[in-house]
């Protein structure tokens, strides 16, 4: 239930204020992956097939994003295609959220700002292609996603097809698992690298069903566990690009990325496009199938919740 104090800056769409109220399963969505993520016109469809993806599986989505100093719990169509072909949106995480309400901006809303957003709104479970982590050399550069930190405090489900194949993969498990946040394998043993169905790594718990990652949250609640899930599910594999393909890719990206001294949140947006112009397209095309899949398996969890 949302805070009174929180209410006068929310829009809840009334498809999902109808669900929430009925107690109906709803799934939350990230915007970054809209504003930040593809380029438009393959924005503007991935997220309106997704929508449908999760209505289909007996769920109501809710695309979470800050439109003019909004806070939107849902979008309409024409708002969602509106924040499709936006120039100059934030990518909002929870340093910069309060800021684009007070300073009436738009903007995307990253794992973090999706979490919170949707916790504030009473939803439980979240899709999203890749979470961000721990960035390669962050040794030297600090660049760690605050998307972890708010998978240690805010208690949501996130579906995704793991971190962000950029990122320092083994690192990022091991901030996770020091913050002490469940990381679930769905139906592998391995992580998943998001473009790539397996990296070198174990993902640390293992489960083969939506209703027992229902299960686990509900007795991480009865225990008094706080904090959110991750669960890793893998890119069907005829969408796949393997993972050594995939390396050569990311290094050149990367040498592109320090060469233009490109850091922070920047960094993130302008590997994606470099890879998108290396693979010739084929990137964005298994970023779109995982970004589904995971929709998919979010909606069955919501149900089983």
């Amino acid at each position: 239930m949302t805070p009174e104090t929180a209410r006068p800056f929310i829009d809840i769409h009334a498809p999902v204020a109808e669900a929430l109220a009925a107690g109906r399963p709803v799934v939350a969505l990230e915007s970054t992956i809209i504003t930040h993520g593809m380029p438009y016109p393959d924005n503007a469809a991935m997220a309106a097939n997704v929508e449908k993806i999760i209505s289909g599986e007996g769920a109501v989505p809710a695309t979470i994003a800050v439109v003019g100093g909004r806070i939107k719990i849902g979008l309409s169509d024409a708002e969602r295609e509106e924040l499709a072909r936006a120039t100059g949106a934030m990518k909002l995480s929870r340093a910069d959220l309060a800021f684009a309400v007070a300073e009436g901006r738009t903007g995307g809303t990253t794992v973090a700002a999706t979490m919170i957003l949707a916790h504030l709104a009473g939803i439980g479970v979240f899709a999203t292609g890749g979470i961000g982590g721990v960035h390669k050399g962050a040794e030297k550069s600090f660049d760690i996603s605050a998307d972890l930190d708010e998978l240690a405090r805010t208690p949501v489900i996130v579906v995704s097809a793991g971190a962000k194949a950029i990122l320092d993969i083994e690192k990022t498990l091991e901030v996770l698992e020091t913050r002490g946040v469940p990381v679930i394998g769905y139906g592998c043993e391995t992580m998943p690298a998001f473009w790539s169905r397996q990296s070198p790594f174990k993902a640390p718990l293992t489960l083969d069903a939506p209703g027992k990652i229902a299960r686990l949250q509900a007795t991480r609640r009865a225990l008094g566990l706080g904090g959110g899930m991750l669960v890793a599910n893998p890119v069907p594999a005829e969408h796949e690009i393997p993972a050594a393909e995939m390396a050569g890719y990311i290094e050149t990206a990367q040498k592109a990325a320090e060469a233009e001294g490109v850091s922070g949140k920047a960094v993130t947006p302008f590997l994606l496009g470099k890879i998108l112009d290396i693979t010739g397209g084929r990137s964005l095309k298994t970023n779109i199938a995982l970004v589904e899949n995971n929709a998919r398996l979010a909606a069955k969890i919501a149900r089983a919740l």
